[in-house]
């Protein structure tokens, strides 16, 4: 095992049984069954619902019976991405990682950091049997993901604990107790095939090399979005050399960042060379415009094999100049928390479905609930001029924050205690569950810490090994102090 020489030495065993388990949202079957095991093998109570949750029950340690009884939570599930040429099955691969300047990674896929590593403090915790806590309740959800299936469904008389520390946030050193709401909203576009007819040849176009990541955590870096990438070059192309489209491909996930796209198009011969010449100079130009945030950028195009048909030309144009309005990035930025975004939205995938279907889906973030509808609404809007048939995700609420929350006050004096210093406090622009857990349990107390996680939902996610001994100190001092 690549983790035998890191501390703490419980946490890095359970991560790395963790990651030899398959768990797409979705499909956590193996992972639950993995979960309840440990649980009988360790004599803790455990349960599990239809929606995909678990929850592991633990006794106070000796001497704690009176204390407040705490939940830990996090999700079973993880986000699978890879690069295109990876050849890895998440549905029965485990994950392969390495160690490199301080960092665990994953070769060519998503880690699986968020959130097995909050998985494993938690399995940790509960194996222990030398840690002083109160009451635990461990809850494990299931498809965080593509979602939150499984916080949807909790019953509100599954947890009789009224604090919960939620142990998804990535960033240590930061105390985060707020998170905004989001929603997907989507587009399905119809299109007529048409012949391919003349003297034509075919070119596949590829924007990959992005860095990609978490829509809400990183949509404020300004990085690369493989869609709008592509769309700008076949907008252009359209306008110069009429090129006509036969294939769009892009990004997989409505809460990553989309770092490839692939586009079939098909030209006049005598544009061909001219055609060339010009993604290669438009690439430069788009290479040069990333070049201090998402510097990775290739765009290539190739000769490919001449497609049976093409878009019609009405879809065609209004599909690329839709996707080319079609807003990503930040839309607002918080007026109550200074560098927090409030509003953000994600154009995360753009697919040919079936013979005559275009889905593009796109997701939305907002620390405001009437912002967030605003800006899915801005979106659809232009999406309405496509002829497209709209579907609004019904979404999940934001968490509001609770500057004078107990749990809050417990955590924040074990960081100073622990390692001298004042930890930062924090609403964060992704979405967390905790919102959810609110609204079924009003008088909840919650909290969300993690290690450090840089690069979640792409291929480039990492977990900074000295954070995860912090993170694991300060869960271990705030459960004896809860």
């Amino acid at each position: 095992m690549i983790y035998k020489d890191l501390t703490p030495t419980a946490v890095w065993t359970y991560f790395n049984e963790i990651n030899q388990i398959p768990r797409p949202s979705k499909k956590e079957g193996k992972m639950i069954e993995y979960l309840l095991n440990f649980a009988k093998s360790h004599a803790l109570d455990a349960e599990f619902d239809s929606f995909g949750n678990v929850i592991i029950r633990k006794p106070a340690s000796p001497g704690m019976e009176n204390a407040k009884p705490v939940i830990l939570q996090s999700h079973s599930d993880m986000v699978c991405e890879k690069n295109a040429e990876t050849a890895h099955d998440f549905d029965n691969d485990p994950i392969q990682t390495y160690i490199e300047d301080g960092w665990v990674k994953a070769k060519g896929t998503t880690l699986g950091a968020d959130d097995g590593i909050g998985v494993a403090a938690t399995l940790a915790v509960l194996a222990a049997d030398n840690l002083a806590h109160g009451p635990i309740e461990a809850l494990i959800t299931a498809d965080e993901e593509t979602g939150m299936t499984g916080a949807f469904g909790l019953s509100d008389k599954a947890l009789t604990a009224k604090t919960l520390i939620n142990l998804d946030s990535e960033d240590e050193g930061e105390l985060y107790i707020g998170c905004a709401g989001g929603m997907d909203t989507v587009f399905e576009i119809p299109y007529k095939r048409k012949s391919v007819k003349g003297n034509v040849s075919a070119y596949k176009i590829s924007v990959t090399g992005l860095k990609g990541g978490h829509s809400g955590d990183e949509i404020h870096k300004g990085l690369g979005n493989a869609n709008k990438i592509l769309t700008r070059l076949i907008l252009h192309a359209q306008n110069i050399f009429d090129v006509r489209l036969a294939d769009f491909n892009g990004g997989n996930l409505r809460n990553a960042i989309p770092r490839e796209a692939f586009g079939v198009v098909v030209v006049d011969k005598k544009y061909r060379k001219s055609l060339l010449r010009f993604v290669e100079q438009q690439s430069e130009y788009i290479k040069n415009e990333l070049a201090l945030v998402d510097n990775g950028l290739t765009v290539s195009i190739e000769k490919t094999e001449k497609p049976d048909y093409v878009v019609d030309r009405f879809t065609q144009f209004a599909l690329i100049n839709a996707l080319q309005a079609c807003w990503h990035g930040v839309f607002a930025m918080s007026a109550a928390i200074p560098g927090l975004v409030e509003t953000s939205t994600n154009l995360a995938s753009v697919k040919f479905e079936g013979k005559n279907k275009i889905v593009v889906t796109t997701s939305q973030r907002s620390s405001v609930d009437s912002a967030k509808r605003n800006i899915a609404q801005t979106v659809a809007s232009v999406f309405e001029l496509t002829g497209a048939d709209i579907k609004y995700g019904k979404g999940y609420p934001g968490w509001q924050p609770n500057p004078d929350s107990d749990i809050l006050r417990v955590t924040s004096a074990a960081y100073q205690k622990l390692f001298g210093n004042e930890a930062k406090i924090k609403a964060i622009h992704a979405g967390l569950e905790c919102g959810l857990f609110l609204e079924k349990y009003p008088e909840m107390d919650m909290i969300s810490i993690g290690p450090t996680v840089k690069g979640a939902h792409s291929p480039d996610e990492r977990l900074n090994i000295e954070s995860v001994q912090k993170f694991w100190d300060l869960l271990v001092e705030v459960l004896a102090k809860a």
